[in-house]
């Protein structure tokens, strides 16, 4: 190994090791006095409910750990946005779970953990899982209810989901374990059974102070809507769980009787590890973001045997298209190249960018994949479309257009990791978040935003130079540095993989060698949703 993969290596391990620790730091909640407040309450934390239903020797990943990061800080944050979302299995069955952490002011809802709530939905409905709610929640953060309440992509829109997912035939299951209030009641109860932990589970529209402000009724809690009034009176739930532990073993039960699915049929063989070894990814993977380097390499210790079937080897080279396996299923990879290449006529071209002849052949290896039912998996590390006159005149537009319409009809389920760079249209052509890719995850070297920082920082700050100069002040060459220097760490800060997964632009930021894993439970989850659309890319300009 020479000196640069050493450096590669030492760098990638720390920033895999900085996201460990800020996932231990998260994993707290709301602090350890809140998390001991929970269990002297005879309470399990909303982790702890997981790892118990969840079957303890099987996979499980976690959608949106790090969203609220850095968010709410007048408030005191939001860590994880206040709940916790894992896909896993119980009884055998994959299922996602959505926990209130009652540990994060008492499990209210700010306005991102509507949208990772709507998330977790989200996935049930597009790969038809069962979804199980662990409900603890004191109701919308009042506060912020103004962001919260009656948008299309606010609180009110669960509800609308349960019932879609209702008459989808997708499993809900609902247990009241804390508080469960106002709006928030219906979830619960729009769920196909629900379940209610006696003296310390409560359903109602309005509590004992609301009832009396609004009616003058003296009336405690739990005789307004604990356990015992809600399965021998009202009838709302239908289960009364003895504690905690109790409520989680009857979701077992229940979810251990749920019929076989229809499958949509994705092909799949026997998992092989990769024949190189997984953990030189860190020392190939560049420190700094402008550095070339061979994505084959990532690919070659990503992929089942190290086994790559390329599409149109030679042709349009900055993307990279080809057939392989990963964990025995079969995936069509769309990754950005990321070395210079010199094409047969002799021009450069230049790695991470997007030339028309790439977005060609991208395209059609995009139908390819949706004709023969094969998932996609794309690998980010792109700075956007080739720019210029002589890619102008050749129709990058209208290429570049095609292979997005592509990327937005495909009806095969999608995946994406972001590598490395995730700059403008690039983003966009290569299954960024808002073309509905089934996960999309960043390792802790992505960077994502219109473009690099430097480009931005250098635009930005010219433009204020320009305008400080019109109001007659002195901008020197010290000055323009200084303007320089405090745009570049705003919009650095602004382009971390951190910045973007507390808003949910991505699923999660993993160490690269959870990458296998990821994708492998995703397109286990696709499988149970069998494909009823068929590609057509509409009118495209050829």
């Amino acid at each position: 190994m020479d000196l640069n993969f050493n450096k590669n290596e030492d760098h990638n391990k720390l920033l895999v090791s900085n996201l460990h620790h800020k996932f231990s730091k998260v994993k707290l909640g709301g602090g350890a006095n809140r998390i001991q407040k929970l269990h002297s309450e005879g309470k399990m934390t909303a982790r702890e409910r997981i790892d118990y239903l969840l079957d303890s020797k099987a996979k499980s990943i976690e959608i949106g750990a790090f969203v609220g990061e850095g968010m709410y800080p007048e408030f005191g944050g939001c860590p994880s946005g206040g709940v916790i979302v894992k896909i896993g299995y119980i009884k055998g069955k994959q299922c996602i779970v959505v926990a209130n952490d009652a540990t994060v002011k008492a499990g209210a809802w700010f306005p991102i953990t509507a949208k990772k709530n709507l998330r977790a939905q989200e996935i049930a409905m597009e790969n038809r899982i069962p979804i199980i709610y662990l409900v603890d929640s004191a109701g919308v953060f009042l506060p912020l209810q103004d962001e919260i309440f009656p948008d299309k992509e606010h609180f009110g829109r669960i509800f609308r989901n349960n019932a879609i997912m209702s008459s989808m035939g997708i499993t809900q299951i609902s247990a009241v374990m804390g508080s469960c209030v106002a709006g928030g009641a219906y979830l619960p109860i729009m769920s196909d059974e629900a379940l209610i932990v006696d003296k310390t589970g409560s359903i109602f529209l309005a509590g004992s102070y609301l009832v009396k402000a609004a009616i003058g009724e003296n009336i405690d809690n739990e005789t307004l809507g604990g356990a015992t009034t809600h399965c021998e009176i009202s009838g709302v739930t239908d289960y009364k769980a003895k504690d905690d532990k109790d409520a989680l073993d009857k979701i077992k039960n229940i979810v251990d009787k749920i019929g076989e699915y229809d499958k949509a049929g994705f092909n799949r063989i026997k998992s092989e590890k990769p024949s190189f070894e997984q953990k030189e990814i860190y020392g190939i993977l560049p420190k700094a973001r402008n550095e070339q380097y061979d994505m084959m390499d990532i690919i070659n210790r990503l992929v089942d045997n190290s086994a790559f079937e390329a599409y149109k080897e030679g042709y349009g080279q900055t993307i990279i298209t080809g057939y392989a396996r990963i964990d025995g299923w079969a995936v069509g990879i769309v990754a950005n190249q990321r070395k210079v290449l010199k094409t047969k006529t002799g021009e450069m071209q230049f790695g991470g960018v997007i030339y028309s002849d790439s977005a060609d052949k991208a395209t059609r290896f995009i139908a390819n994949c949706n004709q023969k039912k094969i998932p996609l998996v794309f690998l980010q590390d792109v700075t956007g479309f080739m720019v210029g006159s002589k890619s102008e005149q050749g129709g990058i537009i209208k290429d570049g257009a095609k292979l997005v319409n592509a990327v937005s009809n495909s009806v095969v389920p999608k995946f994406t990791i972001i590598v490395g760079n995730s700059y403008g249209a690039g983003n966009y052509a290569m299954c960024g978040k808002a073309y509905d890719p089934r996960l999309i995850v960043a390792w802790p070297s992505a960077e994502l935003a219109v473009m690099g920082g430097t480009q931005a920082a250098k635009v930005l700050a010219q433009i204020e130079a320009s305008s400080l100069k019109a109001k007659g002040e002195i901008v020197d060459e010290e000055k323009e540095k200084e303007l320089f220097e405090k745009i570049k760490a705003r919009y650095d800060e602004q382009t971390s993989p951190y910045y973007a997964a507390s808003r949910l632009w991505t699923d999660a930021i993993i160490d690269p060698l959870e990458t296998r894993t990821w994708i492998s439970m995703g397109i286990e989850a696709a499988n149970h949703s069998p494909i009823e659309k068929k590609f057509n890319l509409g009118v495209i300009q050829v």
